[in-house]
């Protein structure tokens, strides 16, 4: 029998591959009952078959059965020969199975197999068998076809595209007949590698090594190691289709500390841990034919896909020997004709990389000389010629140090950290001079863009600081890129004073009224004047300048999206709403006219739009352009402008009740923001994250949730930015849903202004409405009134209509305390309505649950059940356990009021357990709950995850709130809450 902890040693590599490990404990099993098998173990090279081979002896032995391993090799002496070590080793292990002179050879090697596995059972371990010479594969075959009788295994591993036909007869012909079990491994899938990152370290299948990163050969002035990546969906979907979930390929590209933006066109900067990591596949590049090794590595300068005269050129070997040696690399699968046009492929692009880092420095700098003169007479794109140069620059080549410039132009969009290589190449090559030159001013600030883009924002803010050193030598363009590329890197950075100290220095160069048409750099400075504005919430200063350049541009500058973006998100922000409406309709048209290969290098303008359209609640425009925009954004690149798409995204999915996918973009938000230093950000995903959370997750979590609410607040408030004023909205709203109005309406006063004038415009009349409901659960209906009132007036000037709506809910909640239940009963239905056909199911749902009472007290209990039975159904299909509880606790309010009581007492005595229950916040009412059906304090703080003196404090003040001396009055106090339907 296999071992119990089948994950230790070996077993914790066979990270998804549940099945296969099942099927092994079966062989293993059976093996200890007397029964034998064969088991072929097939896929491709690094697929991990070495491993299972491994992992079945290690069992087999603990289950005290022989075993005997063999391996074959390339390039065997003489015929047989692994089958003449398989015999020879078992003699020297046991006399008892020395061979019989007259035997014949099948005979013999059936016989000897027999007589050493009779006694305890015995598995032979045959691995790399598509290597054995082939009358040793022909031994092999007939051994599958008749293995000894009794508990004998013969387990061999292959790979079936380099296996003769012998063999695969054979072992076909047992599958179909049953004789042979076939174990074919197939690519670890997502779920299996982020299972696989996240190992113990001991396993040699996890987070990459901790080594030191060497400068590679073309090492750069201050090169610095990649952060340890973002690991989050998206880099691990990423890494599985670079790795091609092959579990070697996966540990080389670890091993080379893989960086998603620059991949394919280097594996990493830790060549030596790459090196280390693949040394199986430097061992078949080893025992090539000299050709052979040297083709392999001229097709690796060259890149996916190959052509063979290509590669005869470079060489210089000669189509002849080319072909020759094409034959010898397709043989041993290490590269693969493709389909079309006559080329080829490496077997995996990792392969092409080790090939390349184990090639001598001679050999490299000669053939990526010469393949860059052959792509050169061809005009082959920068991006491919780049690749070629950025191994010459260092021989003072002016050509190659333009081609680089060339090709990071063209990398930029898709690839920005290889872009900043290249230009830091091109940097530290440029002649040395006194003075700042034109050429080398771009190159920085073409840097910075690369490098903001990847998220190394000091980096990039070191570089534009230094070039702002020498402005004397600047001409009045430059000058002016520099300023908005430092001001745009400042406000990145959350250092919003002093972005907006630079900006503001640079606008005094720029002559007004503005020139037409606008210079580009102008219309970058006005960008990043109007961004920076923008996120201090202050964005009325910028407001005109931004708007006249946006005349100025006229229609064709490529600014205008930008500007245009920018004045929608800014026009909306400040509530004006019919410019902003009309300016988001003028830059969607623009933009959804742009293919998806232009619109893709404008995640920016499309995350600014998408904001825009969120906040004037066009809800299908916003997430067509948030995701549109998330395509050209990763974990790696663009990861700032990820971040603000990712928190939209977050607004909307809870609109449209899409919980988990909230949850989920929520968590790779605080992520990156974190990791990039943007702690607002983070603080805001946090918040988001709990408070859907807090619609998914169980009251008794309720607390815990809340502290995940206050931790993300207190960094998002920290800067006092736009991101604070959106973040009070937020932790008021978790505080309602997490049962405090008091901490709610406290948080919405004391940081929102009177009339919370302070906070996000757009967003005002349902927190105005959000604050009224909270008053009410605090009894005061004054001043719910008053917040009531004062969200009906914004409404009615913005004109949105899911604020109005939520605005008349608190109305109708009004109604309901006062009374009047018939007014109410119809404004709750009215905007449950509303709330169903705009596609906002949690509000819906939560409406039908709030109204429930007044409907029960204006049309009866039917339709109370009607509405509370709707909305148990909207809230199940959103996953919003929060409504499921409370329609329950409603039901069983309901229920029992009709119990206790006659119809003609009903209504009094349930408005007079409401108006007492208003009294009390969610938290309370629930201990209230418990003490008053006779739990004693340490049960009700067992119950519910808290301290006891947590329960005491909130007794007491639950006591104060209902005017009675002591928890006996409590049943008396809450009447028929206590109650509970019968069963």
């Amino acid at each position: 029998m296999p071992p119990k902890d089948q994950a230790r040693g070996n077993g914790a590599v066979l990270v998804g591959r549940q099945a296969q490990t099942e099927l092994l404990s079966a062989v293993v099993r059976d093996l200890a009952d007397g029964k034998g098998v064969v088991l072929e173990v097939a896929g491709e090279p690094g697929i991990g078959k070495t491993t299972v081979l491994g992992l079945l002896a290690e069992w087999a032995a603990e289950a005290g059965a022989l075993v005997a391993r063999a391996h074959a090799a390339r390039g065997a002496t003489r015929p047989g020969q692994i089958i003449t070590e398989i015999l020879e080793a078992l003699e020297r292990r046991d006399p008892s199975t020395a061979r019989e002179p007259d035997a014949g050879a099948d005979a013999e090697l059936r016989s000897v197999l027999g007589r050493w596995a009779a006694r305890r059972g015995g598995v032979l371990v045959l691995d790399n068998a598509h290597l054995c010479d082939e009358q040793s594969a022909g031994r092999i075959a007939q051994l599958v076809r008749t293995p000894p009788p009794g508990p004998f295994v013969l387990a061999l591993a292959h790979r079936p595209r380099q296996s003769g036909p012998v063999l695969r007869e054979a072992l076909e012909h047992g599958v179909e007949t049953g004789s042979v079990v076939r174990l074919t491994l197939s690519a670890l899938d997502v779920r299996a590698i982020s299972d696989v990152l996240g190992q113990d370290s001991r396993t040699d299948v996890c987070s990459p090594p901790a080594v030191s990163h060497p400068a590679p050969d073309h090492a750069y002035t201050e090169w610095r190691a990649p952060e340890a990546p973002v690991v989050d969906g998206t880099y691990l979907e990423q890494l599985h289709a670079a790795s091609g979930g092959n579990p070697r390929m996966l540990r080389i590209l670890l091993a080379a500390r893989w960086d998603p933006d620059e991949w394919p066109l280097s594996a990493g900067p830790d060549r030596d841990g790459m090196l280390r990591a693949a040394v199986p596949v430097v061992t078949e590049l080893d025992v090539l034919t000299a050709d052979a090794a040297h083709s392999v590595r001229v097709a690796a300068v060259l890149g996916d896909p190959f052509l063979p005269g290509d590669v005869a050129t470079v060489s210089g070997l000669g189509l002849e020997r080319t072909l020759a040696a094409f034959t010898e690399l397709v043989d041993v699968d290490l590269i693969r004709p493709l389909a079309w046009g006559g080329g080829y492929a490496f077997r995996h692009p990792v392969l092409a990389h080790v090939a390349l880092a184990h090639a001598s420095p001679a050999l490299r700098v000669e053939a990526h000389g010469r393949a860059m003169d052959l792509l050169t007479a061809r005009r082959a794109p920068a991006l491919l010629r780049a690749r070629q140069a950025e191994h010459l620059v260092g021989a003072g080549s002016a050509e190659a140090r333009q081609v680089l410039v060339d090709g990071a132009a063209e990398a930029m969009a898709k690839s920005p950290a290889t872009a900043a290589r290249w230009l830091r190449l091109a940097l530290d090559h440029l002649p040395a001079g006194e003075r700042i030159s034109a050429s080398r001013a771009l190159l920085v600030l073409d840097q910075c863009q690369a490098l903001s883009a990847v998220g190394r924002l000091q980096e990039a803010r070191s570089l534009v600081h230094e070039l702002l050193r020498h402005r004397a030598d600047l001409s009045e363009d430059l000058l002016l890129r520099s300023y908005a590329v430092c001001g745009e890197l400042e406000r990145l950075l959350g250092r919003h004073q002093e972005a907006e100290a630079v900006v503001r220095t640079a606008l005094d160069l720029v002559p007004r009224p503005l020139p037409v048409p606008l210079p580009p750099s102008a219309a970058e400075l006005i960008t990043a004047y109007g961004r920076v504005q923008l996120f201090r919430g202050a964005y009325g200063e910028a407001r005109d300048v931004v708007r006249e350049a946006v005349e100025a541009a006229g229609t064709v500058d490529p600014a205008v999206p930008y500007l245009r973006a920018l004045a929608a998100l800014g026009d909306t922000q400040l509530g004006l709403l019919p410019e902003a409406v009309a300016e988001v309709t003028e830059c969607a048209r623009i933009v959804d006219a742009l293919p998806d290969t232009e619109a893709v290098t404008l995640p920016d303008v499309l995350a600014m739009l998408g904001c825009a359209e969120l906040f004037q609640e066009r809800v299908h425009d916003a997430y067509r352009h948030l995701e549109r925009g998330l395509q050209a954004t990763t974990g790696a690149t663009r990861r700032l402008i990820r971040i603000n798409q990712l928190v939209a995204l977050c607004h909307l999915d809870q609109l449209t009740g899409r919980l988990e996918t909230l949850c989920r973009r929520a968590e790779e938000a605080r992520l990156l923001a974190r990791t990039s230093g943007v702690d607002e950000a983070a603080g805001l995903a946090m918040i988001l994250r709990a408070t859907g959370l807090l619609w998914t997750r169980s009251r008794r979590d309720t607390d815990r949730l809340l502290e995940l609410a206050d931790e993300g607040y207190s960094l998002a408030v920290a800067k006092r930015a736009w991101r604070a004023a959106v973040a009070v909205g937020l932790r008021a709203q978790a505080q309602f849903l997490g049962g405090d109005p008091e901490g709610c309406l406290r948080t919405l006063a004391e940081e929102g202004g009177p009339r919370l004038e302070l906070l996000v415009r757009a967003w005002q009349p349902s927190l105005l409405a959000l604050a009224g409901v909270a008053a009410l659960r605090c009894g005061d209906i004054d001043a719910a009134r008053d917040w009531v009132e004062a969200g009906e007036v914004v409404a009615a000037q913005l004109g949105l209509p899911l604020q109005l709506h939520h605005v008349r809910r608190a109305r109708a909640e009004l109604h309901a305390a006062e009374g009047e239940h018939i007014r109410a009963a119809e404004l709750f239905f009215e905007v449950a309505e509303s709330f169903r056909r705009a596609g906002v199911p949690l509000e819906h749902a939560w409406t039908l649950v709030t109204g429930a009472p007044s409907v029960h007290a204006a049309h009866g209990m039917q339709q109370a059940l009607e509405w509370l039975d709707t909305a148990g159904k909207a809230a199940r299909a959103c996953g919003a356990q929060r409504i499921i509880e409370e329609a329950a606790r409603v039901r069983a309010l309901l229920t029992a009021s009709c119990v206790t009581a006659g119809a003609s007492v009903t209504t009094v005595q349930k408005s007079g357990v409401r108006a007492t229950v208003a009294l009390l916040t969610e938290r309370e009412r629930e201990i209230a709950e418990l003490a008053a059906g006779g739990k004693r304090t340490k049960e009700i703080a067992e119950e519910l995850f808290v301290s006891s003196r947590t329960v005491e404090a909130h007794l007491g003040r639950i006591y104060r709130k209902l005017d009675i001396p002591s928890r006996a009055a409590l049943p008396r106090a809450l009447g028929a809450m206590v109650h509970r339907p019968p069963v």
